[in-house]
């Protein structure tokens, strides 16, 4: 029943995306009884080995068969996205200071990998040093025709027109569009700039991510409004059932967890059905895909 409603919940998603009717899609899904593999999305890249953000993380993630580098956006005091997931550099550089009140030429500046090395010794590495902050035009041109893209718009009130300035770089990559599975997933906690997002392009794949903080709950009435612009939503793993996740999926959302790290969790997730999930250590991940596959065949 579980491998049921992941099934629906991702038959869902390549409706939406392809235009292919229902019947045709579940037909070739359940055309050999086959387990549909759950998304392995790299958080921040492989960052529980490297520094978050960085090309090393998503290379690092790529490697370890993630099948989707998720990226936080931030935008610059010139307005340029970059990947970066707090509003300020103050964690994950050598310097302080809020990102919208500091240009691209200075953020480029900044040591985006040594803070690794000191809060994790046991990990340390001489060629983080140094590793600048990306731009998201960066990202796209280094890994644009080989990865997939779970983009996060952050804080977007903070940044006017930061959902305009991503749909026209996914235009400049040629990333917009239908295709199968989606190049590109945009989440946001900010239903407001899902929003805005889908009146601007429909064909982007959206997850709408929530907050808990007790155990998740979820209306007939709040899955309606969803569905009017998402394929899905996202949540801390800690906050989910097997019940809330069967009626997620069984409406027809599709449903990622975060941050799943631990493969004794991993394991349980699958089981009770997710679409996907995010963890700083793709490879553990993969390994309990890989060894779930084998127990459904």
């Amino acid at each position: 029943m579980v491998g049921y409603f992941r099934r629906m919940a991702i038959a869902a998603m390549i409706i939406f995306l392809s235009g292919a009717t229902p019947d045709s899609v579940l037909a070739e899904i359940s055309s050999d009884n086959a387990q549909v593999r759950a998304l392995n999305i790299s958080h921040r890249g492989a960052s529980g080995y490297v520094p978050e953000h960085t090309f090393l993380a998503y290379e690092l993630g790529n490697s370890m068969n993630g099948d989707y580098i998720e990226i936080d956006l931030q935008m610059t005091k010139d307005g340029e996205l970059i990947a970066l997931h707090d509003e300020t550099i103050d964690r994950t550089t050598d310097k302080k200071g809020l990102v919208k009140n500091l240009t691209l030429k200075e953020i480029k500046k900044l040591d985006a990998g040594s803070w690794f090395n000191e809060d994790y010794p046991d990990k340390k590495n001489t060629v983080f040093t140094g590793l600048q902050i990306p731009t998201l035009r960066e990202v796209l041109s280094r890994f644009g025709s080989n990865s997939k893209f779970f983009i996060e718009t952050k804080s977007p009130e903070v940044y006017p027109g930061m959902e305009e300035k991503l749909i026209d770089i996914l235009n400049e990559y040629n990333l917009t569009g239908a295709q199968p599975f989606g190049n590109v997933i945009v989440q946001s906690f900010s239903a407001e700039s899902l929003r805005k997002i889908h009146q601007m392009d429909d064909s982007i794949p959206l997850v709408q991510l929530l907050s808990y903080y007790a155990p998740a709950v979820i209306t007939d009435q709040e899955v309606r409004k969803i569905k009017e612009y998402a394929v899905g939503v996202g949540l801390h793993y800690t906050a989910v059932s097997p019940g809330y996740i069967q009626k997620v999926t069984g409406s027809g959302l599709m449903i990622f967890p975060y941050t799943v790290n631990e493969k004794e969790d991993m394991k349980m997730l699958l089981e009770w059905g997710v679409s996907g999930m995010f963890t700083n250590y793709p490879d553990r991940l993969d390994e309990v895909i890989q060894m779930s596959s084998l127990g459904n065949s």
